[in-house]
C-alpha cells in the first residue's frame, strides 16, 4: 500500500508537490527483495538497507518493517540526512520512541508516523466541524478497534504475539490508531485506568517470515510457543481539557473485521464514525430543528477534506488505498514546502508514553496520571 500510494499520489493530487521515484525496495534476502522491486514498481532491490539509507539518490526511507527495527533503521537514516515516515507504533516502547525523536530533532529531517486513518476524509471533516466549535466543548470520547484475525487459536505465532519483536500485542498494533484520534480529535490524555487480556496463551509456531494477518491456519498437532503480549485491552481515560471517555481494542471480536470507529459528544452535538463505512460522518447538532433533529449521514466527496483529490462523485468510495495516497501527499508538501507535518515523530513517541501507562495501569489495577 506504501508503493500504491507513491505511485498513485501524483494521479489524484496534481499538480504534486513532487514526483515520487521508487528507487529501491529492501527485503530480508536478496530473491524476495528482486520480487518485490518487480511486483511494487521499483527500480531496484536490496537485502542491504544500511546500504540503501547511505544512497545520495534516495532523499526519503520508508519503515514497513516489524516494530523491532524501527529504531534502528530511522535513527541511521536521520544521521544519513533522510526524510522518514514510519508505521505505527513508532517503537516497542516509549525509551525507544524517544531516541529516534532525538535523532531527527537533531538532524533536521521531516519525520511522520504513519496514521493513516486520520487521512480519512470523513475524519478529516470531523476535525473540521470540531475546530469551527460545532461541536461546542467536548464532553466525551469513545474510541474502539475490533477485529477477529486472530480470534483462532490455530492463527500462527507471528512477530505481533511476541513481545520482544512487536512490544505490545492489540494496544499497539490497533489501539494505537485510536489513541491517535482521541488525541488528533479531542486533546491530550492525561489520565488512564485500564484492564488487558491475554485470551490465547499459545499459538502455532509459524514456519515462513510472511505475516498473514490470520488467514493462514495451522492444521493438526504443531509445535506451539507462547504468547506473551495483551490480545484485548479497555481503558477509561480523561483528558487535559476535562474531557472525558473510553478506549478499547481487540482481535478477537469473532464477526469484527475493521471495526474502528469513535462517538464524540459536545455540548452542541455529536459525530459518529465506523471505519467499515469510510465514507460516511454520522452528525446531529443541538440547533436542529426539533421535529428533524436526530443523525444524519454526510457522505464525503468533493466538498469535504482532500476531496480535490479523489473521486469526484460523494460516496463514490474511498479505501484503504486513498488514506495511504493522502497520507503520501502531505508528507510530500511538507517536504517540497518545508513545513511541519503531523503526525510526527513527537505524536509516535507521546502516544508510546500514553500506551505505557495503559500497561501499567493495567498491572497495577489502578488509575496512572500521565505527568508523574
Amino acid at each position: 500500500v506504501h508503493a500504491l500510494a507513491y505511485a498513485g499520489t501524483p494521479m489524484c493530487f496534481w499538480p504534486a508537490p513532487g514526483i515520487p521515484h521508487r528507487h529501491t525496495v529492501v527485503d530480508v534476502t536478496d530473491e524476495l527483495a528482486k520480487d518485490a522491486a518487480a511486483r511494487l514498481g521499483f527500480e531496484h532491490y536490496s537485502s542491504d538497507w544500511r546500504k540503501v539509507v547511505e544512497d545520495p539518490e534516495i532523499d526519503v526511507i520508508d519503515i514497513v518493517t516489524p516494530n523491532d527495527s524501527h529504531a534502528e533503521i530511522a535513527i541511521a537514516a536521520a544521521k544519513a540526512g533522510k526524510h522518514i515516515i514510519s508505521e505505527k507504533p513508532l517503537a516497542r516502547n516509549a525509551a525507544e520512541a524517544k531516541t529516534m525523536l532525538d535523532a531527527v530533532k537533531e538532524a533536521g529531517v521531516k519525520h511522520m508516523v504513519a496514521f493513516n486513518y486520520r487521512r480519512t476524509p470523513a475524519v478529516a471533516l470531523a476535525k473540521k466541524y470540531i475546530e469551527e466549535g460545532k461541536l461546542g466543548k467536548i464532553l466525551n470520547f469513545r474510541g474502539t478497534y475490533l477485529q477477529d484475525w486472530s480470534a483462532d487459536p490455530n492463527s500462527p505465532l507471528s512477530w505481533r504475539f511476541q513481545k520482544e519483536k512487536a512490544g505490545s500485542g492489540a494496544l499497539g498494533d490497533i489501539g494505537t490508531h485510536v489513541i491517535d484520534f482521541a488525541r488528533y480529535l479531542v486533546g491530550e490524555i492525561s489520565d488512564v485506568n485500564a484492564v488487558a487480556k491475554t485470551w490465547i496463551g499459545e499459538r502455532p509456531i509459524q514456519s515462513g517470515g510472511l505475516d498473514k494477518l490470520g488467514t493462514v491456519k495451522a492444521d493438526g498437532d504443531v509445535p506451539k510457543a507462547a504468547v506473551d503480549v495483551d490480545d484485548e485491552f479497555m481503558t477509561l481515560v480523561k483528558f487535559e481539557n476535562g474531557a472525558v471517555g473510553s478506549i478499547e481494542a481487540t482481535r478477537n471480536a469473532w464477526g469484527r473485521n475493521n471495526f474502528l470507529t469513535f462517538e464524540i459528544h459536545g455540548e452542541k452535538g455529536s459525530l459518529v464514525f465506523n471505519y467499515e463505512r469510510r465514507d460516511e460522518l454520522q452528525v446531529c447538532f443541538s440547533d436542529d430543528p426539533a421535529d428533524s433533529r436526530g443523525f444524519r449521514t454526510v457522505y464525503t466527496g468533493p466538498a469535504h477534506p482532500y476531496g480535490e483529490g479523489l473521486w469526484p462523485i460523494p460516496a463514490l468510495g474511498i479505501g484503504y488505498g486513498e488514506t495511504k495516497i493522502i497520507e503520501t501527499y502531505d508528507f510530500m508538501k511538507s517536504i517540497a514546502e518545508d513545513t511541519k507535518v503531523s503526525p510526527d515523530f513527537e505524536d509516535g513517541y507521546q502516544i508510546a508514553v500514553i500506551s505505557a501507562a495503559i500497561l501499567e495501569s493495567a498491572e497495577k489495577g489502578q488509575w496512572v496520571n500521565l505527568s508523574k
